[in-house]
């Protein structure tokens, strides 16, 4: 529990400073970093013929996303099916088959990087750095600058202009993404992990047998990896092998990478929302004022310094979640399998079934629950063999879609319900709902309803597919309650852009490569565009007046509405898939 503790307070030292510095450069402030990057950006800016002041409507913006997206996909996939040429491919790794590349170039353009192959056996070094390492900086740096757009749109500073993708494109790849990445993976070459193009080496083990070692530019795949919560490891065996995670500080420096800009959009966004706050109440303290006034203007200060609490509010129910997740999933696994202790085997320091000595219970249920929570997708143990409750939170947090998730993605995830929350209040107290003063209406309300019913109707809708069919049913390697977690980890994963598996599933087919690539295109795409719609249509309306009726959105008491409202949908959606598959086997296993 200590490690747990502290490992959590050290997360919350280091977030609120690079949540600060994000803010800067997404509110184009100056940072102590401008006299290198505006030069480097610049030259970025002359050859790209990108003009940084040109502002865009979010229809422009989302165009410029999607398309910019799909050329990165086409030319990712043409890679891919030609990477058996000689160049960088010391290994001779042969190309990949048409339905894999379709499947691996989504994944890793969608920021999901579920692999349906082993990357030391599957890719050349070719493909290793110019697909899967460049997608993920661009993939991250695409959703989180359209996160940066979408709290734009709610600050809602002007009526039409969220901002420039390209120039947002640029500035989070060289000041936030580049830079990151240099020192994290310099500590991770310090600590014993490769950075090479040497070709596999043949060693002799203790046993007398030949074992392959797969070496080659781990590091800097590595850090990248977690850091733009991509998850998708240079070997088969991820993080749990020592060769991408050889140690304890090499397994802290990833965990707290993968959770660092998850957690820095919502500093960001409370940021953001409180300079648009600030704004207002200056343009007002401009006119006369009567004394009557300047108690009015005293009133208006004190809700300046209320929105600059918006994200805390927001951080305080994501941390809420979270910390139930890891509470459930560390005593899950710390109980042990009463199977195998019935056999015989000692079960005092828990479930270690798939997970390593030098990480413990402690160290694999943080990284489990974080990997699953902040959409990495990463894995320190195989899910496939946590306990039934264990195994269900990882799963449970890709359902909910608003732990922290991605770059920006569960903030702009958790604004969907915190919309929904304060609609569901203005029900029950008779007033048109409003947030971050604004009125929610009828446009918005359908536009929330439909970005959240994509989730689970993605997940629902591809894991009834895949029991229904022969295609589908030959995959799972597991019968009974097992074999269906499997098919929900899996769809899950997918539509959360997550990326992680349970591991025991036969998915590299047709099948499992075109619908889990579908899930992955749709549950990206489909919620960006929706949201930045949504925040479109906030910005173009006039502020409304606080009154006594208004329902303060920066509160911890709402905090707490937003972990039920979450809860009690997560409940009416995923609760009877979930009776039917980790509920009931963990039933089963304890009767």
């Amino acid at each position: 529990m200590l490690q747990l503790i502290l490992t959590i307070v050290l997360y919350l030292v280091m977030v609120v400073p690079v949540g600060i510095y994000v803010y800067h450069i997404a509110a184009g402030k100056h940072t102590f970093a401008d006299p290198v990057f505006d030069r480097v950006d610049g030259v970025i800016y002359k050859i790209s013929g990108i003009r940084p002041q040109t502002g865009m409507n979010w229809k422009q913006y989302a165009a410029a996303l999607l398309g910019t997206n799909a050329v990165m996909i086409l030319l990712g996939y043409i890679i891919l099916r030609i990477q058996s040429i000689g160049l960088f491919n010391p290994n001779g790794i042969g190309s990949m088959e048409e339905s894999l590349s379709f499947n691996t170039i989504i994944s890793f353009m969608t920021n999901t990087n579920l692999q349906h192959y082993s990357g030391e056996s599957g890719l050349s070094y070719l493909s290793q750095m110019l697909v899967i390492t460049f997608m993920m900086f661009v993939s991250a740096a695409s959703g989180y600058a359209g996160c940066v757009a979408f709290i734009r749109g709610l600050a809602g500073k002007t009526k039409d202009d969220v901002g420039n993708f390209f120039a947002d494109l640029v500035r989070i790849t060289t000041r936030v993404l580049l830079p990151f990445s240099i020192v994290g993976g310099l500590l991770l070459v310090w600590q014993g992990v490769p950075q090479n193009f040497s070709g596999n080496f043949i060693v002799d083990t203790l046993e007398g047998a030949k074992q392959v070692i797969a070496t080659g530019p781990v590091a800097a795949l590595e850090i990248i990896k977690h850091l733009g919560t991509n998850g998708g490891g240079f070997l088969g065996a991820n993080s749990s092998t020592p060769i991408e995670n050889p140690t304890i500080l090499t397994n802290l420096i990833e965990l707290y990478s993968m959770m660092l800009l998850p957690g820095a959009s919502v500093i960001t966004f409370g940021k953001m929302v409180r300079d648009r706050k600030r704004g207002n109440e200056a343009s007002k303290a401009a006119l006369p004022v009567s004394e009557k006034g300047k108690r009015g203007k005293l009133r208006s200060s004190l809700t300046v310094w209320m929105y600059g609490r918006e994200g805390r509010t927001i951080f305080a129910a994501m941390g809420i979640l979270f910390v139930i997740g890891l509470g459930v999933c560390f005593r899950a696994e710390s109980q042990g399998n009463p199977a195998l202790e019935e056999v015989g085997l000692n079960q005092s320091m828990g479930s270690m079934e798939g997970k390593e000595v030098r990480f413990g219970i402690a160290q694999s249920a943080m990284f489990t629950t974080a990997t699953t929570s902040f959409t990495t997708g990463t894995v320190n143990n195989m899910h496939d063999t946590l306990t039934p409750l264990g195994g269900m939170i990882p799963l449970l947090h890709m359902m909910l879609n608003v732990v922290f998730g991605g770059k920006g993605v569960g903030l702009m995830n958790m604004i969907m319900y915190a919309i929904l929350a304060v609609f569901i209040c203005g029900l029950m107290i008779g007033r048109t709902p409003e947030y971050l003063g604004k009125k929610i209406e009828g446009r918005e309300m359908k536009l929330t309803a439909l970005c959240i019913i994509i989730h689970p109707l993605l997940i629902l809708a591809f894991s009834a597919l895949a029991v229904g069919t022969q295609a589908g049913l030959a995959g799972i390697t597991n019968g009974g309650f097992h074999g269906l977690s499997q098919v929900l980890y899996e769809f899950a994963s997918s539509a959360a852009n997550n990326g992680s598996g349970f591991e025991g599933l036969a998915d590299n087919t047709l099948f499992w490569n075109i619908t889990t690539g579908l899930a992955m295109f749709f549950g990206r795409y489909l919620s960006i565009v929706i949201q930045l719609a949504i925040a479109g249509s906030l910005m173009k309306k006039s502020f409304v007046n606080e009154s006594a009726g208004t329902l303060h959105t920066d509160t911890f008491s709402f905090s707490v509405i937003l972990v039920f409202v979450v809860y009690i949908l997560a409940a009416l959606t995923f609760f009877p898939v979930l009776s039917l598959g980790p509920i009931a086997e963990h039933l089963t296993l304890w009767a």
